[in-house]
This record gives structure tokens, sequence and C-alpha cells, in this order.
């Protein structure tokens, strides 16, 4: 099957219109029109190379939601006319423990990615998102509830799961106290999120102006992680602090609000981090973790969920042809909080 995307040919291209061959159809294969994707960070890492292990042409794109066209012979859960999502994963081995235990993003032999990963099968690179169609395995593919607006639904599929994934891990729930840092796409979603679980959150951020956009997304506090006084204020408050900011910074400064046995997790930076002081962890046996968006299972779980309570993200619409301004508009932070694709209203 011919399809059209959206394609960086270097790190040094924009995106640009590219027709490929989808593989063909296997046995317990969806085919899938794409109706909405949504636009990550880390797609534009990736399109620029930023993290050294890009493959050129790259379509980009791991948040999608479209309808199934076409199911393999054997495919029994899903059938033409489903409204069906993919996240950041397209295929693992099925047969390790991390898969047989739900948790396929640990794949003991990688899981394959959504775009700019080997086929299993063929070692083609897979396509993502950024594109009328995509083939996935069916056990890669994901229900989308009815209730959720499907132009909404798309960064669901990588900024709610990474934020959904270490609140479940960590057992939030009513009476957790969280805290969240960096209040952009992953951020927003975080508090979301949190305060449907029934937590008390606050918002951590070096600037004051964020916080009425904090307590308009459910925030219960705001913390100035600049202001001293209010940082000592709030030492030994957190169960669980969320770490989304995307670039290296000093975990130092937000150490100490942890309780004792309280987890910082990071879930923005991929890469070095600034060094930090080990004795507010030694002291208060806290721990700073990390954590990779979810399993297949998790990731259903998190959609129900967010049906359940009616969570989205905030999303700015755009057409494909919008995606290299998009792009810029992401390095400046421009966004309030996540891009989404409309396919249908794209003309490439």
């Amino acid at each position: 099957m011919k399809t059209k995307g959206y394609a960086a040919q270097s790190a040094q291209s924009e995106l640009t219109s590219y027709e490929y061959e989808c593989r063909a159809l296997r046995d317990d294969d969806v085919a899938i029109e794409i109706l909405y994707s949504g636009v990550c960070h880390s797609d534009l890492h990736m399109a620029k190379n930023d993290w050294g292990w890009t493959v050129y042409p790259i379509v980009p794109g791991h948040e999608i939601v479209g309808r199934v066209i076409d199911v393999g012979a054997k495919v029994n859960r899903y059938k033409k006319g489903d409204h069906v999502a993919v996240g950041c994963m397209v295929d693992s081995c099925q047969q390790c423990t991390h898969c047989h235990s739900g948790e396929e993003q640990f794949c003991e032999e990688g899981f394959t990615q959504t775009y700019n990963s080997p086929d299993r099968h063929t070692q083609e690179l897979t396509k993502g998102g950024y594109a009328k169609n995509v083939i996935v395995r069916e056990e890669f593919v994901l229900r989308v509830p009815e209730s959720l607006d499907l132009a909404k639904a798309a960064p669901l599929l990588c900024a709610g799961i990474t934020t959904y994934s270490p609140l479940r891990t960590w057992d939030v729930g009513p009476g957790s106290t969280v805290a969240v840092v960096g209040m952009g796409g992953l951020g927003h979603m975080a508090i979301k999120l949190a305060v449907a679980m029934g937590a008390h959150v606050t918002v951590l951020s070096r600037s004051q102006s964020k916080k009425a956009d904090a307590m308009e997304l459910g925030a219960d506090a705001f913390l100035l992680s600049n202001d001293e006084q209010s940082m000592e204020q709030a030492a030994s408050t957190f169960d669980l602090i969320i770490d989304t900011v995307p670039v290296k910074h000093d975990l130092t400064p937000h150490i100490p609000l942890l309780k004792v046995d309280g987890t910082l997790t990071l879930v923005g930076q991929v890469g070095p981090m600034a060094e930090f002081n080990t004795m507010p962890m030694v002291m208060g046996r806290r721990r700073i973790a990390a954590s990779l968006i979810g399993g297949i299972a998790e990731t259903q779980e998190m959609l129900d969920f967010c049906a359940r309570f009616n969570i989205l993200p905030e999303v700015e619409m755009i057409t494909m042809e919008q995606i290299n301004e998009a792009f810029e508009r992401l390095k400046r932070a421009d966004v309030h909080y996540r891009f989404v694709i409309d396919m249908q209203k794209s003309s490439f």
C-alpha cells in the first residue's frame, strides 16, 4: 500500500512530503488510516539527530489516532471502522519475562519503536504517524474509548502514558502528595492525571506567571522553586515528584522536598544530568528514579481512565503543512501545551 507522509532527509533539512510503500499486511496486522497525530518534543530531537542515532529519511510521530481500514487473516480484536490508537511501540519479542508481564517497553530484545526502528521481520525502518497510513501488529494497537474526543486524544499515547505510568508505579491515590516540575506537554498531563487519582498536587516552577495556568489545570498549590524560604517551608512534603523538564538541570533543590522514602522520578530529560548533592538522599532514604512510557495493557488502562474522568490534553490543531513552523515553536516552548496534526485537513 502506497502512502504519503512528511519526512526529514537529514538533520539540516525541513520535513517535506514523502511517498513510500507500507509493508504488506501480515496475518496479525492492522492497517490504519491516520486521523490525528500528536507532535512530541522527541520527534524534533529525532528529526534533528540530537541523540545521535537517527537514520534518514525519517517519518516521525508516535501519538497516533486513526480508523481501521483492513486487518490480517488472524486478527480478531479489531475490525474495519474501529477507532484505534498507536503509541511509542509497534512490536516486541513477546517471549521474555517483561513482555509476559505486560511491560513490553522493557523487552529484553528491545521493543520496536513506532518510527526509525528496524522491523523485526524485514529490518526496514518503521515509519511513524506524520503520514496518511500505518500498519501495526495487532497486539500493539489500542482501542479508543467512544467518549474520548479523537481530535484531542493523540498526545495521551505518549505524554499521557509517560506520566500515568509513574503515578501508578508509586501508588498515587487519595492522600498522596505529588509535585510536578515543568508544566509543558508532559507536566500538564501529570497534573490532570494526579488530580483525578485523588492526590494533592503542587506545581514547582521558577516563574510566577505559570501559577494561573497551574491552578486552572487543577493543581492545589504552586511553589516557586527559586524562592528559598518557600522551598525550605516545603521540605519533606511530597511522596512523589515527577520531573518533566526536558533539558539538563540540577536536582539538588528538589530532593529535600521529598518525605522519607519519597521518590523523584525523571520522565523528561534523556541524557547527562547536572551533578547533585547526595546528602538529602542519604538523610531521608530518598530516591531518584526514572520512568519510560508504559506497557500496552497499562496504556489501555490509561485511555480508559482518561475516558472515565474526561481527561484530555490541551492542544493546538495544525495541518501537516505547518509542521516545520510547529517545530520552530517547539524549540521556543511556544505551544499551549501540545500540537496535534489533523490529517483530514492536511492536503499533502
